[in-house]
């Protein structure tokens, strides 16, 4: 299975189908809704036939992949199943983290082989490394068949997977947004109080990331539960008191920051890193606060 065509080539697709160039299989054709973004994506990759055109695309390719946004796909199925392409012993990902494979139905009706293929990973520009692929998770759901080519094409990009049921993706892709998206949120709010200490916005980025990345050096070498820290692991009250003092002339950070340590106590608590009479300290502060566990 080496000629590959890939459907929405934003900033997944082209960095999917440069890393697939650089392992050897041959990226054949790649459409995008505008030719200007097509023929850029092609550059990037260094080979591929681009397009406006799905149906001209699919055609080229014993795999397709289709990452186009979620809300398009099922338009994008509609259109490639209206067509008179012979399906039988094609292959067929999406790479949605929320739909399941049961979207590419009208394409299995027709023969094709269908899964759902999405990487644990964030892309915000179209020329990825091709190592951003090595070490991370895909989330492989499908058909026997697809599935076994999902995983060697996995393997070969250097990657690890697990297996999800069609029924568990929104779950999934929840766990995902909350891990990379809303990251961001709370990266935000830390920043957003920095600034009002008169901070400019370079700043709070070159004093949160050190930070950050020393936080995530301890997940990686630990868990992620041992690598809470702070005031309500060591059951500091007071600190957490004068945190929510500050706060209140900030009510959706204050919002923010109490419901955290409402679940920073249940982590404490599952990782018996507290006594009982600490716990029950805490949570009577969040009691007080109006936020009882």
């Amino acid at each position: 299975m080496k000629n590959v065509c890939i459907i929405g080539a934003g900033n997944l697709g082209t960095s999917l189908g440069y890393a697939l160039s650089k392992k050897g299989y041959r990226i054949k054709a790649l459409s995008c809704r505008r030719m200007s973004s097509a023929n850029e994506s092609s550059r990037i990759i260094g080979e591929g036939k681009p397009s406006s055109d799905n149906i001209k695309t699919a055609r080229c390719g014993e795999l397709i992949i289709i990452s186009v946004p979620d809300d398009e796909i099922e338009k994008v199925v509609r259109e490639l199943a209206s067509s008179d392409i012979e399906w039988e012993k094609k292959f067929v990902f999406h790479c949605s983290g929320l739909l399941s494979s049961d979207v590419l139905k009208p394409l299995k009706k027709k023969g094709a082989i269908t899964a759902s293929v999405h990487p644990v990973q964030s892309f915000a520009q179209k020329n990825a490394d091709p190592k951003a692929f090595e070490g991370i998770y895909f989330g492989l759901e499908g058909c026997r068949e697809a599935m076994a080519l999902a995983q060697q094409i996995v393997r070969k990009l250097g990657s690890s997977y697990f297996i999800i049921q069609p029924e568990d993706k929104p779950l999934y892709h929840a766990a995902c947004c909350i891990a990379s998206n809303f990251l961001i949120v709370l990266l935000d709010a830390a920043a957003f109080l920095l600034k009002m200490l008169g901070l400019e916005e370079h700043e709070t980025s070159q004093a949160l990331l050190p930070l950050v990345q020393g936080t995530l050096h301890n997940v990686k070498k630990f868990t992620i539960a041992a690598s809470l820290t702070g005031p309500v692991v060591r059951g500091d009250r007071k600190s957490l008191e004068k945190h929510l003092d500050a706060l209140k002339d900030f009510p959706p950070y204050y919002e923010i920051y109490l419901r955290v340590i409402a679940q920073a106590i249940k982590i404490a608590k599952r990782e018996k890193k507290l006594s009982p009479n600490k716990i029950k300290d805490l949570e009577s502060l969040l009691g007080e606060k109006g936020l009882p566990l």
